[in-house]
């Protein structure tokens, strides 16, 4: 049976002037499949304006109180482009006194099988209605409001149906805003590689930008997540706290856009759960929101562990492929340079300037099992990327790094995903490193395996932020984390570090970042990293204490990984192996912090029994960490390992 969705009317009085009518009319209200999120829509009038507003609720209660909607346009662009005489008087913006007609519901549900992820399974399950609105005399000239209610989030964006005289419009700013219960409290950073802070909207700066996704702590103790999803052909939206509004956030555009209909604005998304690790499991809500795959044979996408080769050199990258592959590692990247100067529009990309033997070494890799990248700049990209993109293919590489990449304007946000197609006719995977950050467009297009736009390991952060970034900007996709062991600038312990590869999901995981095959030390812990894949079936938040510690379990196959990682202070933690399988007993991997262990990094291995009964006590040393690997045991391991004492604290 079809699941009844609901539309609220109000009742209508006949005498009611036209706007007055349909604004009664257009009071909505969406429900998502399990009735915990509502979207409600309506048209309050102030002074003869009718303005658009939408509030959300999650489970009864008012996380985006009544708030804004729209678009700004510049009239008399528009009303030239139609040829158009107003026959009422301008009102103050062409957002204002939009005429409701209908709302058109529907439904949705299906599963999908992504080429790689944190889950095999993705459901795409969702309510939805479309709003159409129009302009009193004017009804070539429509706007609809697309909302989707999922069970995780609600998601909305404006659509500009076909114009018969394809008419042009300029957009001049996004009038959406959100209101927020008073004393919220926000996790902010000025730019995607930034620290965090935490804030309330009272504390925001005035006039000063902050990044997506947002997250968002409720004084109920709820939790919500500002962010977007399918920004591919739109200019760098941002946050702004409200000059005209309190406990406000307004939507602010990097430029103004010029499109033509039919056209769509990217999708807003707004996440509530009952707790920050749940915004993290929800997060698929940002890949539904994308197109499915359009990349037909996909045989030659590979997800896998890199490593950086810095010296340029072919005996040394011999080496760092010999290393790869005793350490399970897929790729080797050649850094910048390579090719001449990055930052040059008169290097050429086609050509190798560093004293390498390109199909020397990617043979050699081949050979191996490991793959070469390139790094490329934008400056290459903007200047030879029809050219050199067949070369590459040609050789063998496996894919490219962009570098510098310009993406806020719409110019270069169309260019950008672009390069990712343009890469993807040449069989070449990607990973875009510095600011740009991701908008779920790996769905589809998958050989865009990861991006940066995180303050990662390359930064060296304190292990504060280590413990924000799964909450804030992680929700967004896949961050390359960069991760390093042996720099002697790493500001954490070995078993924190340990962790990054399972609490920073990346299906390009880079490992290693500052360090060489000469420099690598051959520890026994090691032995995480190479067994630790980089893509899985499932992924749990244990532990979300947002800014002092958190814990995530993700499965492959039949084997689990888990990491811990805490703050600059000690935590005792107990860490629940609920997740486990009903009828398996494994063996553990442990791997913690322990200053007796005697080697360089001071990391201890513990082999342990368990079930999904065991609850593990830890203590996590500052800046600390615990990585363990669950294996199903054989009848051998059940008599070499001794079964997990409740008592015992790891």
């Amino acid at each position: 049976m079809k699941k009844i969705l609901y539309l609220a009317v109000s009742s209508l009085i006949c005498c009611m002037p036209l706007h007055a009518e349909n604004m009664q009319k257009s009071n909505i209200t969406l429900s998502s499949p399990d009735n915990n999120l509502k979207f409600c829509f309506s048209q309050k009038e102030d002074n003869g304006i009718f303005t658009m507003y939408y509030e959300i609720l999650y489970k009864n209660e008012s996380i985006i109180q009544p708030s804004i909607m729209g678009l700004e346009m510049d009239n008399q662009l528009w009303e030239s482009a139609l040829a158009y005489t107003p026959k009422v008087d301008k009102v103050n913006s062409w957002n204002d006194n939009l005429i409701y007609k209908d709302a058109k519901f529907d439904q949705h549900s299906s599963t999908w099988t992504p080429l790689y992820g944190e889950r095999s399974q993705i459901k795409d399950h969702y309510n939805s209605v479309v709003i159409s609105l129009e302009k009193p005399d004017r009804s070539n000239y429509k706007m609809n409001i697309e909302v989707r209610a999922y069970n995780e989030g609600i998601a909305f964006r404006y659509t500009f149906p076909m114009h018969p005289d394809a008419v042009y419009n300029k957009i001049t700013a996004d009038l959406t805003d959100y209101t927020l219960p008073e004393n919220a409290k926000t996790w902010n950073t000025k730019w995607a590689q930034g620290d965090y802070k935490q804030m309330t909207l009272s504390e925001w700066e005035d006039n000063i930008p902050y990044e997506r996704p947002l997250t968002i702590q409720l004084p109920s103790g709820k939790w919500a997540c500002l962010t977007d999803a399918e920004v591919s052909n739109w200019t760098f939206l941002n946050f702004v706290k409200s000059k005209h509004k309190a406990n406000t956030i307004s939507t602010t555009m990097y430029e103004s856009m010029d499109m033509l209909t039919p056209y769509s604005t990217p999708w807003k998304v707004i996440m509530a759960a009952d707790s920050p690790g749940r915004l993290l499991e929800n997060n698929d809500i940002i890949l539904n929101l994308n197109e499915p795959n359009k990349i037909a044979n996909t045989d030659w996408i590979k997800p896998g562990k890199i490593m950086r080769e810095t010296t340029l050199t072919t005996e040394n990258t011999i080496a760092c492929i010999d290393f790869c592959e005793k350490h399970n590692m897929q790729y080797i990247l050649f850094d910048w340079k390579w090719y001449g100067p990055a930052f040059d529009y008169s290097s050429d990309a086609s050509t190798v300037v560093a004293p390498i033997d390109m199909k020397k070494v990617v043979e050699y890799g081949k050979e191996k099992g490991v793959g070469v990248w390139l790094y490329v700049n934008h400056h290459a990209l903007e200047k030879q990327a029809e050219k050199i993109f067949p070369i590459y293919k040609e050789w063998g590489i496996a894919g490219i790094k962009f570098g510098f990449v310009q993406f806020k304007t719409h110019r270069w946000a169309t260019w950008v995903h672009n390069l990712v197609r343009l890469a993807a006719d040449n069989n070449l995977m990607v990973n875009i490193h510095d600011e740009f950050r991701p908008s779920g467009f790996s769905r589809t297009y998958p050989n865009l395996l990861t991006q940066e736009g995180i303050r990662g390991n390359e930064e060296f952060p304190e292990a504060t932020h280590n413990t924000i970034l799964p909450f804030t900007r992680m929700i967004s996709g896949a961050g390359d984390y960069t991760v390093c062991y042996f720099d002697p600038r790493i500001k954490n312990t070995h078993a924190h570090q340990l962790a990054f590869p399972i609490i920073y999901y990346s299906p390009l995981q880079t490992l290693y970042w500052y360090d060489t095959p000469a420099r690598i030390e051959n520890v026994p812990e090691l032995e995480f990293f190479d067994n630790v894949p980089v893509t899985f079936d499932d992924t749990r938040v244990i532990h979300d204490s947002i800014g002092q510690y958190i814990t995530i379990a993700r499965r492959s196959g039949h084997d689990w990984f888990l990491g811990t990682i805490g703050n600059n202070e000690s935590h005792k933690i107990s860490t629940s192996l609920s997740f486990l399988d009903n009828s398996t007993k494994y063996v553990a991997s442990i791997y913690t912090d322990n200053d007796k262990v005697n080697t360089k990094t001071k990391v201890q291995i513990t082999k342990l029994i368990v079930t999904k009964e065991n609850i593990l006590q830890f203590t996590l040393k500052p800046k600390g960490g615990c990585t363990i690997h669950f294996t199903p045991a054989s009848n051998d391991d059940l008599k070499k390992y001794k079964a997990y004492n409740k008592k015992q604290v790891l």
